[in-house]
């Protein structure tokens, strides 16, 4: 609502977040006009990875845009608000907060998914799972990041850089990394949660892959509420006031 107060920067930053989308659209274009299709990922497949990261990075920021800022929270003894509130302190402060241009990645993602997979009830039925879960997990993974400031003091830093690899990683099919990085992308930095497992099940569904899929998602998210509220105990107010309305 305060964010229609002011339409023209709420439209312009999703219509900047659009172009931004476009443009790495256009690389992947130009990309498979001079290579062969990667390790069996035509371009069509590569792009429902990119609208499905799209769609749960999109996802992500806007309901739950402060798991991002987390780690500047719990620095600065900004939780203190949230830990006065009823229910989980967490979800309160995860949801307090809603990156504007995010809407753009969502609007991108859903619209792309669209033209690619036109209204084929299963495909659509599993990206809104990969939306659904890859949110989860990337809002999980920048809890998990954020929560290191408990004991580290400010970790925007190194929350930023590992959400960015998150991300980056994302974006490329999981086959065409070796074993080893693979091992990296579904453990340390969970980037085929958001891609490659979901956009694999659109490809070709099969109820062990999705089982596989959500039992991974519910880890990572288990696990980052875990080492938040395990960190709460080390956490020192910082005696702010503050008024909100």
């Amino acid at each position: 609502m305060s964010a229609m107060e002011y339409r023209g920067a709420f439209i312009l930053q999703a219509f900047g977040m659009v172009l931004n989308d476009v443009a790495l659209l256009f690389f992947w274009g130009v990309f498979y006009t001079q290579f062969p299709p990667l390790n069996g990922w035509a371009l069509r497949d590569v792009l429902t990875i990119y609208a499905i990261v799209a769609a749960n990075f999109g996802l992500g920021n806007v309901v739950f845009g402060n798991a991002f800022n987390l780690s500047t929270l719990i620095a600065t003894g900004a939780l203190d608000y949230y830990l006065a509130l009823p229910f989980s302190p967490l979800v309160h402060a995860l949801v307090s907060r809603m990156n504007l241009s995010a809407w753009g990645d969502l609007l991108f993602g859903i619209a792309l998914f669209a033209y690619l997979w036109g209204t084929q009830p299963l495909a659509w039925v599993l990206f809104a799972v990969g939306m659904v879960l890859g949110a989860a997990v990337i809002v999980s993974f920048a809890v998990a990041l954020g929560s290191l400031a408990f004991y580290l003091g400010n970790a925007e830093a190194l929350a930023a850089q590992a959400i960015g690899a998150l991300v980056n990683f994302s974006i490329y099919p999981i086959d065409v990394f070796p074993f080893a990085v693979r091992l990296v992308l579904f453990t340390l930095i969970p980037s085929a949660f958001l891609s490659s497992i979901p956009a694999n099940l659109v490809r070709g569904f099969d109820w062990a892959n999705l089982a596989g899929y959500a039992a991974g998602a519910v880890v990572i998210v288990l696990l980052a509420r875990w080492l938040f509220y395990r960190g709460l105990h080390h956490y020192e107010s910082g005696n702010l006031l503050t008024a909100r309305i």
